[in-house]
């Protein structure tokens, strides 16, 4: 961050702590079984996600637009959750609270990444369905595979550089009020209120980022049903309706899980107590991976076609290899 640094002025410097401490588990009863969990969640996470992912790379009837943007989310998801789960693990469990200040700016980049990803996802998902059910005639022509790919990197060419932003303006920062951050990760909000100088462009950002990286897609996916429903009421038998917005309870789903929460944790953020708050905010990071790809699984048949198409594959080639070697 040298360079964003020094366009500052080249005689500002900044005092940066070697360490920061992150106590935002600490002092809760009978938190060991909270890591357990995390533990399991990040299990079933890593096993759903990269079973997506193989699934989506090892058939071919997959190869479709709307799955490429299920693969970048599973990928997300599995990033996301490697990225957070193991290190929240060990900095609780094992007591290593102490987090150096570069790998703590790092580990706030990957984290910010990945939550905002998960939601930008969501909108592809979102577009995907719509153009689907309300011109289903041209979907072939305006949801290509090159669309796809170049919508999700511009939500990645965003996301890394809204972030790179957050890590700069943070770099900034002469920390000398305390250390100890209050949260379960290295968080922009905990981090900014440490300065002891000006950290009004920080401010600005914490009420920008989640307007940009939360709100607006969700408004977007709502207007998106909210359209679908209103199409469909107009054009389409009521069995007919009810057939296409089959095809969106998946999405609608995932939608739920993750933007629920976040809504229920930041309306009543005065009203709960800061250990709920601090458990809320880390389920609504740990839970939407591990349950995406159940949903995908479960709610898409051609998941769950592909599936079994792989494992009676898997099963034959078995038995082949069992015969060779008897023979």
């Amino acid at each position: 961050m040298s360079l964003f640094n020094s366009a500052l002025g080249k005689n500002i410097t900044f005092v940066h702590p070697a360490y920061f401490l992150i106590s935002g588990l600490t002092g809760i009863p009978d938190i060991k079984y909270y890591y357990v969990f995390l533990f399991f969640v990040y299990v079933i996470a890593v096993l759903g996600n990269t079973i997506v992912m193989a699934v989506i790379c090892l058939d071919h009837n997959l190869r479709t637009p709307k799955y490429v943007a299920v693969f970048n989310l599973a990928f997300v998801d599995l990033f996301g959750s490697s990225a957070l789960v193991p290190k929240v693990i060990d900095i609780f469990l094992f007591n290593h609270t102490s987090i150096p200040y570069s790998e703590c700016l790092t580990f706030l980049f990957f984290c910010y990444i990945c939550l905002s990803m998960q939601s930008f996802n969501l909108v592809a998902l979102a577009y995907d369905r719509l153009v689907a059910i309300i011109f289903p005639l041209h979907y072939h022509m305006k949801v290509t595979h090159r669309f796809m790919l170049y919508l999700i990197a511009s939500f990645w060419a965003f996301v890394i550089i809204a972030n790179l932003i957050t890590v700069g303006l943070i770099t900034r920062l002469s920390i000398c009020e305390s250390v100890v951050i209050n949260s379960y990760f290295c968080d922009h909000g905990q981090i900014y209120r440490l300065a002891c100088n000006d950290n009004f462009p920080n401010y600005v950002l914490s009420c920008l980022y989640p307007v940009l990286m939360f709100w607006l897609p969700l408004v977007f996916i709502l207007l998106s049903y909210l359209y679908i429903g209103f199409t469909l009421a107009k054009v389409a038998t009521i069995k007919e309706g009810l057939r296409a917005f089959k095809t969106c309870i998946g999405h609608l789903l995932l939608v739920a899980i993750y933007f629920i929460p976040l809504l229920i944790t930041f309306t009543l953020m005065e009203k709960i107590h800061p250990n709920a708050r601090i458990i809320n905010l880390s389920l609504t990071s740990v839970i939407p991976p591990m349950l995406n790809p159940i949903i995908y699984v479960l709610q898409t048949q051609e998941i769950k076609e592909s599936l079994k198409r792989l494992l009676k594959i898997s099963g034959k080639s078995k038995v082949t290899i069992k015969k060779e070697i008897v023979m």
